[in-house]
């Protein structure tokens, strides 16, 4: 997109093409306006219009563009925090009830995937949280113990049963989680701008809103070269947003990570890493997380932005690394790299805010915007259609509050993450 092999990589190289749109001409009067065109986005508008509502989406870019195009597929369930903390930060009610709508969040998505029929290369095999040393190993067996006594289908797997999955001795052990899986992430966001227009909605592209007016009885978003009038407006621009509501980006620092994908893999390469196609991830500060597409590539990433010196180091570190854990690939090279921004809160959970009159959002997906983009989107839609309340949303009403040194902590992860990545392959 925009002419830069290294915003969407494989993905746009991969993916079905989006839907025919256009950017906003005219005026135009709905009863929501969705500004945002990613996972939250789309499947709110999507929803409102099952629900009866008609609906503008306006994109300043193209569909999918942020984080929903870029990321690496995982479609997983909960978020980073550990299951029993979430009551402690957000009281009993909305953390129990947080876990429950993401716990469910995955199978919510392959629902939508299967009854839209979106080609997205959707594998339900479940995930793999890989267990680095005995401090990694703990970590995952506290998150079974803990997603256990909620009753989900996750299950510890020590080292042999995890290398036989993995194809690697390197850990420790894992944690499967069944009720994940993997998707091709931009193609699911088309999909889903697809059935959304399908079902009534209308989406503008290269739609900037460069002003908002609360004009009492409706909101007049201006974009260069349209307005559009609407009764209520849902931000989904999450760690994108720069535009006439910039509160939702303040809150949030930004962590680079970035994708690099091999060519397709041989046969007998590929039975050997992975079988069973789940995707994976581990337990280190500076993660790593790898998977395949339907092609045979194996996509590998970790922190770090693709851009400058950064460029070089990174993809020089993922070569070694990858040799260390797969050495039958040892000396490949990489076909795609590609790399974007993850928004992440102070707490590392998800806000939801009322930005004006009848203006909601939800924001700070933290890494985990495909499955909770999804449900929040649907959650945001139930919200103005008023089939659930304010009372009813799984997360309390709060303000966004600037994160404390954004920019010191944005360079400190990016420089960082190529010091580490320049001192070799970590595991």
């Amino acid at each position: 997109m925009k002419n830069d092999p290294r915003s969407h990589g494989l993905w746009e190289a991969s993916a079905p093409p989006a839907p025919p749109t256009a950017a906003l001409s005219g005026e135009l009067d709905v009863d929501v306006a969705v500004i945002g065109g990613g996972f939250t986005g789309c499947s709110a508008a999507l929803h409102l219009c099952e629900g009866g509502a008609s609906v503008a989406v306006l994109e300043a870019e193209e569909i999918g563009f942020g984080g929903s195009g870029r990321n690496v597929g995982l479609v997983n369930a909960g978020m980073w925090v550990m299951p029993d903390d979430l009551p402690g930060e957000l009281g009993d009610v909305y953390g129990e009830r947080l876990l429950q709508l993401l716990g469910e969040a995955p199978s919510v998505v392959f629902e939508l995937v299967e009854r839209h029929a979106i080609p997205c290369e959707a594998e339900r095999r479940g995930t793999l949280h890989c267990a680095v040393g005995p401090k990694g190993l703990d970590e995952v067996r506290e998150r079974e113990r803990q997603w256990r006594a909620r009753g989900a289908p996750v299950r510890l797997l020590d080292a042999e049963e995890t290398a036989a999955k993995v194809g690697t001795m390197a850990y420790a052990g894992a944690l499967l989680d069944e009720r994940a899986g993997t998707i091709q992430p931009l193609a699911y966001a088309r999909g889903l701008a697809r059935a959304a227009i399908a079902a009534g909605a209308t989406i503008f592209t290269a739609s900037p809103v460069i002003a908002a007016t609360d004009e009492r009885d409706v909101w007049r978003l201006a974009t260069p070269t349209g307005v559009v009038r609407a009764r209520s407006v849902v931000v989904a621009t999450d760690a994108y947003g720069t535009g006439v509501f910039p509160q939702i980006r303040r809150e949030q620092v930004h962590l680079p990570y970035f994708n690099m994908a091999t060519p397709p893999l041989g046969d007998n390469v590929r039975h050997s890493i992975l079988p069973e196609r789940q995707g994976a991830w581990d337990t280190k500060e500076i993660l790593s997380s790898f998977r395949f597409d339907q092609a045979g590539r194996l996509v590998f990433g970790s922190v770090g932005a693709l851009r400058g010196g950064g460029q070089m180091v990174h993809r020089d570190w993922g070569r070694r690394a990858l040799a260390r854990l797969f050495p039958q690939i040892a000396g490949i090279d990489f076909e795609y790299q590609w790399y974007g921004q993850i928004g992440m809160t102070e707490n590392s959970l998800p806000r939801f805010h009322r930005l004006g009159r009848d203006v909601v959002a939800f924001s700070g997906y933290n890494g985990r915007g495909i499955a909770p983009g999804t449900v929040f989107g649907r959650c945001l839609a139930r919200l103005l259609l008023g089939e659930i309340g304010e009372a009813d949303l799984p997360l309390p009403v709060t303000d966004p509050l600037p994160a404390p040194r954004r920019a010191l902590r944005e360079a400190y992860y990016e420089v960082g993450a190529q010091v580490a990545h320049l001192a070799g392959a970590r595991l």
